[in-house]
């Protein structure tokens, strides 16, 4: 193993960050599991981040690639595309957008770029609402509209961005104030900050923020914010690259948390549709969607082994109430983690939703964040065969807990009881 960091550190950029003091090599899956080439096996608590969304080496998805493999694997949008085509009508119909129109990518990161893309030509405008703490991809455009400084590495920017308070409940001016309270008071700083700009493009929101550590608004925070977006003809964009899909539960999109004034009018995917094949993608209304007037195509976007494992994927979910399964057994995992937290004086907060958690450590008797804590509960986890990712605007200070929706309680249970065992060790 240390010959095959040494060659990765010969080649790879010194910016691409690997986990744990002694790197692992993750050879195979199957279901929650995977193995290292020492033959390590762990409980996968993280999924390639939150992109193994039912299971490794799920066979209806290793099966509909290597069929669509034995026919054609790639053929560019440039000609007619039956597995896209089927992929995009149920995705539309998911949607809740009316009219809607999809555009398939190769990441989030380019779904997002193309959501900005649409919204600034369709409203003539280069303004750009992002929320504080936010990530939205590694692209030029969508650093420029990254809240979250760690990971934001150049303050040059094609697009005027303005930043909005409201996707941490927990910290900040308005953290003290009931749920009501902090909406009214982020919903007077959106129409502050629209009264002292003009012609703003879009807003784009995480429901739930990913690489920020998992923290997210009061229920019904977008739905204010929608109310003064459309009094200013701003379009609203939800990236759900991580929330889509069911894995919060409660619902299949993270904005259906926020939705008494209906669907998104741009909405972006990625990560969990695929199962770990390259897949990203746009839903937008037609005019929006169709807005832009100079030629376009994608050479990768929507190829066809792509779009056959998006198909089988999205099957599976549906037919075994993935959804549900992500409201029991997550509901059960973030009671469990809330238990074991009130007895650990490093934990700030347990929070998230579906299976999708996160731990937010800090130096005990304070609000100072803990990134060594988080460090060091990240390697005794592994070490005793459990994998967990690690994010937040403070230092990377947040565990991230977003297992394969196919988690069973048993797994649940074994997961919490060895992250327990690493928090306690601090």
């Amino acid at each position: 193993m240390s010959d095959l960091y040494e060659r990765h550190r010969a080649v790879i950029p010194d910016w691409v960050a690997l986990y744990y003091q002694q790197p692992i090599e993750i050879t195979h899956g199957e279901g929650r599991h995977v193995w290292d080439a020492d033959g390590n096996r762990y409980l996968d608590f993280f999924g390639g981040i939150l992109t193994t969304m039912t299971a490794h080496a799920l066979p209806e998805v290793t099966k509909a690639v290597s069929e669509q493999a034995g026919r054609i694997i790639h053929s560019s949008t440039l000609y007619l595309n039956r597995p896209m085509v089927e992929l995009a009508e149920r995705v539309a119909a998911l949607s809740g957008i009316p009219d809607a129109r999809v555009f398939f990518t190769t990441s989030g990161t380019e779904a997002n770029d193309t959501a900005l893309l649409l919204s600034t030509a369709y409203r003539r405008s280069g303004t750009i609402l992002a929320m504080r703490n936010s990530y939205h991809g590694r692209s030029f455009s969508a650093v420029s509209i990254t809240g979250n400084r760690a990971w934001s590495p150049t303050g040059l920017s094609p697009l005027q961005t303005l930043y909005v308070h409201g996707g941490v409940r927990g910290r900040g001016p308005y953290a003290d104030l009931s749920d009501a309270r902090f909406i009214e008071a982020c919903v007077a700083d959106l129409e502050d900050l629209l009264g002292q700009t003009r012609d703003v493009a879009a807003l784009i929101a995480e429901p739930i923020q990913g690489v920020g550590g998992f923290t997210s608004p009061p229920d019904g925070l977008y739905a204010a914010f929608r109310e003064v977006l459309d009094r200013h003809g701003i379009l609203w964009i939800s990236d759900e690259v991580q929330t889509g899909w069911g894995r919060t539960g409660d619902n299949f999109w993270g904005w259906q948390a926020h939705g008494r004034n209906g669907p998104p009018d741009l909405l972006t995917f990625a990560k969990g549709i695929g199962n770990g094949m390259s897949i990203g993608g746009v839903v937008a209304r037609a005019e929006v969607m169709n807005c832009i007037d100079a030629n376009s195509i994608s050479t990768f976007g929507g190829s066809p082994i792509t779009m056959a494992a998006g198909l089988a994927n999205l099957s599976y979910l549906l037919e075994h109430d993935l959804q549900g399964n992500a409201r029991r057994v997550g509901g059960m995992l973030l009671e469990r983690l809330r238990a074991i937290g009130a007895a650990v004086p490093e934990v700030r907060e347990v929070r998230g939703r579906g299976l999708m958690a996160g731990v937010e450590l800090v130096k005990p008797g304070t609000d100072q964040a803990h990134p060594e804590a988080a460090a060091a509960v990240l390697e005794t986890a592994r070490e005793n065969g459990l994998l967990i990712g690690k994010g937040g605007a403070h230092n990377t200070s947040v565990l991230r807990i977003a297992p394969p929706l196919t988690l069973t309680v048993a797994e649940a249970e074994e997961g919490a009881a060895i992250l327990e065992r690493a928090l306690r060790s601090l």
